[in-house]
């Protein structure tokens, strides 16, 4: 009779059944007539029991001394099991047959112990193997699969926009460059928008997804080099529609990685109440609102420290601290709307008699976490626009194709860009973004 080998995270569909699964031992437990091994498939977590008696003593003895990472390919009868460890836990099988792939070196370097973060980025291409590292970048795919669902089932249409770009989007300090053949320099991306804003004349809505590039000499917890952003944009779309696009978007994706992620969010021990009610409509606060309120928070703050992190002016950007008290007086994601016109793009429309302030939007996500999407809505008045460039020094030529854009056919139009790894932050209730990417890039590390 043929055994079918199943994948782990479908465990409970084959209690009392035989089944093969083929994976690597995560852990080994010796007890006796007993041996207990852990066994990862890629999908999930397994106990799988070794009893002597059931066994050839050739066979036993080589479980017995396994090592970890040994490639195996088990048999055995599933067995429901409250007791039992795993990802999804509750399920073992008993091993009647086993076959040994390979078995792997004794100095494996990821052992089952405390490691510095520092040997755990060196080891990245193992410590990928771990069960918290692997639950988080199983949310991080289901969170890329569900961004692509609602975009294309709501009418968008994916466009790949450059890597390589002969101009800054929002300034040049913070672009990698690289001189391009006969052409100059050129920069990598960080971001598509302007390339999506001539994609929606003809096709209205439209996505680019992809990685893009930040060299900001950045050590925060929250910053990469090289991350994945996910940049709809849209004709005929004001700031407040714009706004309604996005709290529909971003609930959906918790939504759906509540349903399909329950098992890894369950593994990191992270508390899903609060993204349980992550359902519209968002809190929506204006830039001047929040600036109030930090004042509030600030002169309510008994630490002098803490005091001092709030510290704010008008006019200033968020940093990190501000945004984690904004977002710990909310429990759903918070809309703050109408940010300084100096802190923000060139590109972005001012609002109606208030030329210093422009019509853009954060959104920021609650338990501290802060911003997980930037948005506005763009200028479509040729005239400004062109003031804008010249007023940040930007090179009118490298902009001629942008400008010509609101010459021909011109529409209110608003766009926003979603990291991926700072939303896979938040979801999984991790502390560091770095884990949210197989291999990260960060000012200090361009290994492995």
């Amino acid at each position: 009779m043929t055994v079918p080998i199943i994948r782990v995270e479908n465990i409970a569909d084959y209690v009392d059944q035989e089944v093969a699964v083929q994976g690597w031992v995560y852990n080994r437990t010796h007890k006796g007539k007993l041996v207990f091994l852990l066994v990862r498939d890629g999908y999930g977590f397994v106990q799988c029991v070794a009893f002597k008696h059931d066994l050839p003593e050739e066979t036993f003895e080589q479980i017995v001394h396994l090592t970890q990472e040994s490639s195996v390919e088990i048999r055995g009868v599933v067995r429901a099991d409250q007791r039992a460890p795993g990802v999804p836990g509750g399920y073992e099988i008993g091993i009647s047959d086993f076959k040994l792939i390979q078995r792997a070196a004794e100095d494996y370097p990821m052992a089952l112990k405390e490691h510095g973060v520092d040997f755990a980025l060196e080891n990245r291409h193992f410590w990928l193997r771990m069960p918290s590292q692997w639950a988080v970048l199983r949310v991080r795919a289901v969170v890329i699969r569900a961004i692509r669902d609602w975009l294309d089932d709501h009418g968008y249409i994916n466009m790949d926009t450059p890597i390589l770009t002969p101009a800054a989007a929002e300034g040049t300090t913070t672009l990698f460059s690289t001189e391009y053949f006969d052409e100059g320099t050129a920069y990598l991306a960080q971001t598509g928008q302007l390339y999506n804003e001539a994609n929606i004349f003809a096709f209205k809505k439209v996505y680019c997804f992809g990685p893009t590039f930040r060299a900001e000499k950045s050590k925060t917890r929250r910053h990469l080099t090289e991350f994945w952003m996910v940049e709809p944009e849209v004709a005929f779309c004001d700031l407040d529609a714009l706004m309604e696009i996005e709290e529909q978007f971003v609930s959906y994706i918790v939504q759906r990685v509540l349903t399909d992620c329950a098992a890894e969010l369950q593994s990191l021990g992270r508390d899903t109440s609060l993204l349980e009610k992550v359902t519209p409509p968002f809190p929506r606060i204006s830039y001047d609102e929040a600036v109030k309120l930090l004042a509030k928070l600030r002169a309510a703050a008994e630490d002098p420290e803490q005091r001092e992190l709030l510290a704010f002016e008008w006019g200033e950007d968020f940093g990190a601290p501000h945004e984690t008290a904004l977002t710990q007086q909310f429990e759903k994601p918070v809309f703050v709307y109408g940010y300084p016109t100096a802190v923000k793009a060139f590109y972005m429309e001012p609002w109606p008699g208030r030329p210093g302030v422009c019509k853009s939007v954060d959104l920021l996500a609650p338990e501290g976490y802060g911003e997980i999407i930037g948005g506005s809505e763009r200028i479509s008045d040729p005239e400004l626009l062109l003031q804008r460039i010249r007023e940040h020094n930007l090179p009118e030529e490298a902009y001629r194709w942008y400008l010509q854009l609101r010459r021909y056919g011109s529409v209110p139009h608003s766009g926003f860009g979603l990291g991926v790894e700072r939303t896979v932050t938040w979801l999984t209730g991790i502390r560091h973004i770095r884990e949210t990417i197989p291999f990260p890039r960060t000012i200090n590390r361009v290994y492995p």
